[in-house]
């Protein structure tokens, strides 16, 4: 293996590391987002967030999620649609993305002993 692929690689692990960690955000705040609308309270909020991120781990791709919360919406006489539904999944993942990259650069300045948060709280 030459070191281009072996740099090829890393940065391929790397991008793929990203990417689920912000759709488990993504999917966290999407979530939160649609319980609220649906007017879930307090435990409902949160069993409806690990439902959400349950249905995005069964199966590849965001189709099912959308799916989902299309149906729920609908369900419950909400008037949001998939545009917006999509448009709402694409702003938290833009937002997922950024606040990792925040703390992976706070966690290089900060030292090896540094701890980042786990799953920070929704968005404003």
């Amino acid at each position: 293996m030459t070191d281009f692929d072996a740099e090829f690689e890393a940065k391929l692990k790397h991008d793929e590391e990203l990417k689920f960690k912000a759709n488990v955000r993504r999917n966290k705040w999407l979530g939160a987002w649609a319980a609220e609308l649906l007017g879930k309270q307090d435990e409902e909020i949160e069993d409806y967030v690990v439902e959400v991120i349950a249905c995005d781990l069964d199966e590849d791709g965001e189709e099912d999620i959308v799916a989902m919360l299309v149906k729920d919406f609908a369900a419950a006489g909400r008037p949001e649609n998939e545009a917006e539904i999509r448009a709402r999944m694409s702003a938290f993942f833009d937002e997922a993305v950024a606040e990792i990259k925040a703390i992976a650069a706070e966690a290089k300045e900060n030292g090896p002993d540094y701890t980042p948060p786990l799953l920070p709280p929704l968005p404003d």
